[in-house]
């Protein structure tokens, strides 16, 4: 019984310094917010998951009312931070650490998340998931450091170069059967 499971990478939202759980989209972000619920317009969804972050829920937030759906909000599947958000680095650093993240999976910056540890907090509930909507659809409003690392828990070909290839928003259909990661399709356009 296949199980599938559509992550969907939060929409353009300006950094913010220590505003990391309450920044919210951008004009435009809100915008690709109504084209990510307009391409699920045929297609079935049960159940509506987000990260807490407000960027993760506005951008499932209109397919969310257009289903009339609760959006079921999961602290654990919040973005993984790779340093503590109390200090600011340049972005080429960030995404360095973020590499090595991928390679040494108990690699952080200091005050950060490691990919094991983010692992860790997030896959007890993806599981949960899996098992409790079996053979349904669930959507999941996410981030794209957490997104891949899931990814990289049931197939470590999704890692750094996956992340890096990203778009904010973005779409995957997630096909599992017996919590098996099987199929990955991308349903996001980043040209149109």
């Amino acid at each position: 019984m296949q199980t599938t499971i559509y992550m969907i990478r939060h929409a353009e939202s300006p950094f913010v310094f220590g505003k990391e759980k309450t920044r919210e989209l951008s004009k435009e972000g809100l915008e690709k917010a109504k084209r990510v619920a307009e391409i699920f317009k045929d297609i079935d969804v049960d159940l509506i998951a987000s990260s807490s972050y407000k960027r993760a829920i506005q951008t499932v937030e209109y397919l969310a009312n257009k289903r009339n759906l609760p959006i079921n909000k999961f602290e654990e599947l919040r973005e993984r931070p790779i340093k503590g958000l109390d200090y600011k680095l340049p972005w080429d650093e960030l995404v360095k650490a973020i590499e090595k993240s991928f390679d040494d999976i108990d690699y952080s910056l200091r005050g950060g998340e490691s990919t094991r540890e983010a692992q860790e907090r997030s896959i007890p509930i993806m599981e949960k998931l899996l098992d409790e909507f079996k053979g349904k659809s669930i959507v999941i409003g996410t981030h794209g450091n957490i997104m891949t690392i899931i990814m990289n828990y049931y197939n470590k070909e999704y890692g750094f170069n996956f992340w890096n290839s990203t778009s904010m928003p973005d779409i995957y259909k997630l096909s599992f059967v017996s919590n098996e990661l099987k199929n990955v399709e991308r349903l996001w356009d980043p040209e149109l």
